[in-house]
């Protein structure tokens, strides 16, 4: 199941009067990028990642939103909490996307009814248009749901999955990106028939491992499970003090090292969280914890924000402090470009510069100020508990 133009349907549930207007969100400035755009500004060629200026060149008459993050995502888990009550397994692929199981279940119902009473459900209480694609596995579904856009259902069996896949374009095949798609074509193909009819060595030859990953949803082979979605999977990470302290500037330098931390594991992960939790346990053993629901983001500097204001809120006591610990919860796939609202690209290619300093040279390669003391964890007088 995916969302449909979902920042732009979200705006459209807002302003009746932005329906049938071409609409593109994301940076308002012309070093902005596009985060979103409907069907009306695609027909003059934008597309998401595409830098503003150019959007604004192939489409200047459309409406250009800045977009809102944190509406997007109570959207976002109004629809996931729809589907988990009626779905047997599902996962939340991204923001707008939902895989769900229902292997068995044909036994009792139609799958085919089932699925499109749960799609109409959906539309009926969040108002968002959604697209539904039924097959045998991950791949054909997604491609599936891709040609029942915009709005609609396409249901494959089993032995017509070969028949609705031949004629479709390769682009259509998921890991098939602008680099995989024009060695390809070098090579001739340009439909997913040619593409199955190419021996499964030759593709390994040609694109290594990828190739024969490639090779197989070309097939409609796709053996990669439904990830049951839980609410509770997170990344967390804690620390027990050698002396308990009341030290407000020490701990809130340690909680911004510790958010730093796991952040970029997230990041490292492609995962997005949605809730962020503070823990804070007294000298006499008192645990306490306060929560938050934020937008989906995987930038610390947002996070550190929010956890030190958690801190401040959950810290009443004036006691001495044992342990203090952070949790990112809510975890859905995605990456910065989610984040893109900024009016320049630059918050995303610093990060990535960063992160690339880290995987090549270590994780304190490269730290933030505000937590650079406390990240020296043996000379700070706290030991590490872990992490999850």
């Amino acid at each position: 199941m995916d969302l449909d133009t979902f920042f732009v349907s979200v705006e459209r549930l807002k302003n009746s009067r932005l329906n049938g207007l071409p609409v593109i969100i994301g940076g308002m400035s012309d070093r902005g990028v596009v985060a979103g755009c409907s069907y009306e500004a695609r027909r003059y060629g934008v597309s998401s990642a595409m830098p503003m200026k150019m959007a604004r060149q192939l489409c200047p008459d459309a409406v250009f939103i800045r977009g809102d993050m944190e509406s997007y995502s109570n959207y976002s888990r109004t629809v996931t909490d729809i589907i988990a009550e009626k779905a047997p397994a599902y996962e939340k692929a991204s923001v707008d996307e939902h895989y769900i199981d229902m292997t068995g279940m044909d036994r009792f119902y139609s799958t085919g009814k089932w699925a499109g009473e749960l799609r109409q459900r959906v539309i009926k209480e969040t108002g968002l248009p959604l697209s539904l694609g039924l097959s045998v596995n991950k791949t054909v579904s997604k491609i599936a749901t891709g040609e029942a856009k915009p709005n609609g259902e396409r249901h494959v069996e089993q032995s017509l999955v070969n028949p609705f896949l031949d004629p479709l374009s390769i682009r259509k095949i998921p890991m098939v990106g602008k680099k995989s798609y024009h060695l390809l074509r070098s090579m001739g193909i340009s439909r997913i028939y040619t593409l199955r009819q190419i021996p499964a060595d030759m593709m390994t030859s040609v694109m290594g491992k990828n190739g024969m990953d490639v090779w197989k949803k070309a097939n409609g082979i796709d053996h990669s499970p439904v990830v049951s979605y839980s609410e509770q999977k997170s990344i967390s990470t804690e620390s027990t003090f050698d002396r308990d302290t009341t030290d407000l500037v020490r701990l809130k330098q340690i909680l911004a090292s510790m958010v730093e931390k796991i952040a970029w594991q997230m990041r490292r992960q492609e995962k997005l969280t949605s809730c962020i939790t503070v823990k804070i346990r007294y000298s006499n053993y008192d645990t306490h914890s306060l929560q938050k629901r934020i937008p989906y983001t995987s930038f610390d500097h947002v996070l550190i924000d929010d956890a030190k204001e958690l801190f401040t809120r959950l810290y009443k006591r004036r006691m001495l402090i044992r342990l203090i610990g952070v949790r990112f919860s809510h975890l859905v796939r995605g990456v910065q470009q989610l984040n893109m609202f900024e009016d320049t690209p630059e918050m995303v290619s610093l990060y990535m510069a960063m992160d690339n300093l880290r995987r090549r040279f270590g994780r304190n390669a490269v730290q933030r100020a505000c937590g650079v003391d406390a990240a020296c964890l043996p000379h700070q007088g706290y030991k590490h508990r872990g992490e999850r």
